[in-house]
C-alpha cells in the first residue's frame, strides 16, 4: 500500500506565538523539521538548510520586543537582518523556497487609509527597520519567495502574553487600562494566519501579503472589547 508523504517544512522560530500553533494546526498536512540552531551562526545555519531535503523554509525566528529592540541595537540587526541573510544565502544556494513573516510596523502609521502591499514601507523603530531590512534581502532571491506581513498575532490558548492577554492580565490585577482613540491596528487570530499560509503554500503564490485581520479599530476599542468579552465593567478600568 502506497502512504502519502506529506510536504516537508523547515521553520526557524517555530516555538513562539505564531510558530508553534502553525505547526499545531498544520502537523497533519505538512511534516515540520525544528531548526534550532542559532541563525547568526552563518555556517551552522546555512549547512543545516542545505542539508535538509525540505522544500520550503518558513522563517520566523526575530526578536520582536519593539522596546527591547531600542536597547541593544547590535543584538537585533544580528538576528532580524545577518540572520535573515544567512538564511537567505542558504535558500538561494540550496534553490528553496523561502516564507518571511514580517510584521505591519513597517509602515509608519501616517496613512489614512488601510495600507495594501504596494505602499512603501517606511519604518520608525528599530525593530521596524531592521524587519524592513529583512524583507529587502528576502526580495533578492531568484527563488520563490513570500513575505508576509501579520499584525498583533493572538492566540486563544497560550502561556506567554500575547497583545489580548496583556490586557487581560490587567484587568484580572483591577489594574487600570490605558487605550489611544486616533490610532487604528488590525489585531490578527493566529489561526487565520495559519490557514493564509496554508492557502498561500498550496497556490504556490510569491510575493509580498498582508495577512491579517479583517477589523481595524483602535486600542480603546479593543480593550472595551476584551473588557465586555470577558465580563469586567469598561467603566471601572478605561
Amino acid at each position: 500500500m502506497l502512504q502519502y508523504k506529506l510536504m516537508k517544512i523547515l521553520g526557524t522560530g517555530l516555538s513562539g506565538l505564531v510558530g508553534s500553533r502553525i505547526v499545531e494546526l498544520l502537523k497533519g498536512r505538512y511534516d515540520f523539521e525544528t531548526s534550532d540552531i542559532d541563525i547568526t551562526d552563518r555556517q551552522k545555519i546555512i549547512d543545516k538548510i542545505k542539508s535538509s531535503d525540505a522544500p520550503i523554509v518558513l522563517h520566523l525566528a526575530a526578536k520582536t520586543n519593539v522596546d527591547g529592540c531600542e536597547k541593544d541595537r547590535s543584538a537585533v540587526w544580528a538576528v532580524n537582518v545577518v540572520g535573515t541573510q544567512n538564511i537567505v544565502d542558504a535558500c538561494q544556494e540550496s534553490k528553496k523556497r523561502l516564507i518571511y513573516i514580517s510584521t505591519d510596523f513597517v509602515f509608519d502609521g501616517e496613512k489614512t487609509s488601510e495600507y495594501i502591499e504596494e505602499d512603501t514601507p517606511n519604518p520608525i523603530n528599530w525593530y521596524a527597520k531592521t524587519k524592513y531590512e529583512g524583507e529587502k534581502i528576502v526580495q533578492t532571491l531568484s527563488c520563490p519567495w513570500i513575505i508576509a506581513r501579520i499584525a498583533y498575532p493572538y492566540r486563544a490558548n497560550f502561556e506567554r502574553n500575547d497583545f489580548a492577554r496583556a490586557i487581560l492580565k490587567r484587568l484580572q490585577d483591577q489594574k487600570a487600562v490605558a487605550g489611544v482613540t486616533d490610532h487604528k491596528f488590525s489585531p490578527t487570530f493566529v489561526d487565520d494566519i495559519t490557514h493564509a499560509l496554508d492557502a498561500l503554500i498550496k497556490s504556490e503564490s510569491t510575493g509580498i501579503f498582508h495577512v491579517v485581520g479583517s477589523q481595524s479599530l483602535s486600542p480603546y476599542d479593543a480593550g472595551v472589547a476584551i473588557a465586555k468579552t470577558f465580563s469586567f465593567d469598561k467603566k471601572k478600568y478605561y
